[in-house]
């Protein structure tokens, strides 16, 4: 299999997964009284937003490198 269709299958799963999820969410501890013995933490998620137009464009990439893989090997 050709380089080139590698990366395009990648591109796709990586656009699927894009429009699916739509955002990376992480979890962050914030320290907010430290005197002594006595700790207290707070948990805050936090999101990354992804675009849908990220997902469509990796999407519509893949599509393209897969039929440009497939033309050149016959």
């Amino acid at each position: 299999m050709k380089p080139i269709m590698l990366i395009g299958i990648l591109l796709i799963v990586l656009g699927v997964v894009a429009l699916a999820y739509q955002g990376i969410t992480y979890t962050s501890r914030e320290k907010i009284i430290d005197i002594g013995p006595i700790h207290a933490t707070q948990e805050t998620k936090k999101t990354i937003p992804l675009p849908p137009i990220l997902g469509g464009v990796a999407l519509a990439g893949g599509i393209v490198l897969v039929i440009i893989g497939a033309k050149n090997r016959s």
